[in-house]
């Protein structure tokens, strides 16, 4: 009988869940607030064709046609929660050059706040991709210098005095030194009841301790809690790794085998939805800016990583660093 009421109970906390969720996707998720921090960087593309080789090396000549810029990094988380129809302030530091200033209208342009710190002794961090033909990446250029703990410092009081202003927190850490303070960002998050989501970097993940949840893709999981043998050794693993960092939930992401999320209550497998792949740069990104928003919804931590996975389905199909709608992840 206890175990009938249970089964009632969880089917009539499922059947809220996927209405919260239905609710949210018709309304765009207008009423979500996210905070997300991290490293920020702006994305540049070359589209050319190659017409010859180089007489003065054996490399590829490419004739450059056109140009586009795109917001990276943890830019493109917000750009991402933002798409969905989310408020979204986004706070970094950036150089106090052109590209940090053509970051921040690329931002405004796509309905985020930005909270930039621009730091004179710096420079915006800027990947510069050369494409030919097909979509074809033959070359790719990173400029970056990571910024000063004092711009760091001022950074951490805004982020504090932010807190009361969203429903949830994205940490994006791409290991440029953005996130110096991201253990007592975490543990000011959860003094405040937000949950906290960081998308991690490298092997010292202790630095994440008290996140609500933790989304290392497959290889940084493993880089981490060693290689795996088959599923119980990788729930084994995972398991452990969530209790060292008391995490409230963790979800590896397994590219073309879906992904797991892990909690205290077991786990749940969602095989992957990808059409076609074009291209899974930035796909982490839209995978944690989707969850951000569902759990600000109040959508349930599984529900929520459906979503993520059918999000990350559709933008592998998208060439470069893009974006999910509403409309795409909800249909109508």
């Amino acid at each position: 009988m206890k175990a009938a009421r249970g089964r009632r109970k969880a089917e009539g906390g499922r059947q809220k869940s996927q209405a919260r969720m239905r609710r949210a996707g018709t309304s765009s998720f207008k009423g979500a607030h996210v905070l997300v921090v991290g490293d920020a960087m702006l994305d540049r593309y070359w589209f050319g064709d190659v017409e010859r080789i180089s007489p003065e090396a054996p490399v590829p000549i490419v004739k450059i046609g056109r140009e586009e810029e795109r917001a990276g990094g943890a830019a493109n988380v917000a750009r991402n929660a933002a798409a969905l129809g989310a408020r979204v302030i986004l706070l970094s530091v950036v150089g106090a050059d052109e590209p940090g200033a053509r970051l921040e209208s690329l931002l405004k342009r796509e309905r985020v706040e930005p909270k930039l710190h621009h730091d004179r002794g710096v420079k915006t961090t800027v990947k510069l991709r050369v494409i030919a033909g097909r979509n074809q990446q033959l070359l790719r250029v990173d400029f970056e210098k990571a910024p000063g703990h004092e711009v760091l410092a001022s950074k951490l009081r805004d982020f504090e005095n932010l807190l009361g202003e969203v429903d949830s927190v994205i940490l994006s850490d791409y290991g440029k030194g953005g996130l110096t303070h991201i253990v007592r960002m975490i543990a000011l998050a959860r003094r405040a009841g937000k949950p906290v989501l960081v998308d991690p970097k490298g092997t010292d993940y202790s630095r994440y301790r008290g996140a609500t949840l933790i989304t290392p893709n497959r290889s940084e999981f493993s880089e981490v809690a060693g290689a795996w043998t088959n599923e119980r050794d990788l729930d084994a693993r995972a398991q452990q790794l969530r209790r060292r960092l008391d995490a409230k939930a963790l979800l590896v992401t397994r590219g073309a085998e879906g992904m797991t999320l892990f909690q205290a209550t077991g786990r749940v497998h969602v095989p992957t939805r990808a059409r076609e792949i074009s291209d899974v740069s930035g796909a982490g990104d839209t995978v944690i800016a989707t969850l951000a928003v569902a759990l600000a919804c109040g959508v349930r931590m599984h529900d929520a990583v459906r979503l993520a996975n059918r999000a990350a389905g559709i933008v592998v199909g998208k060439f470069g660093t893009a974006v999910v709608t509403p409309k795409e992840l909800f249909g109508g």
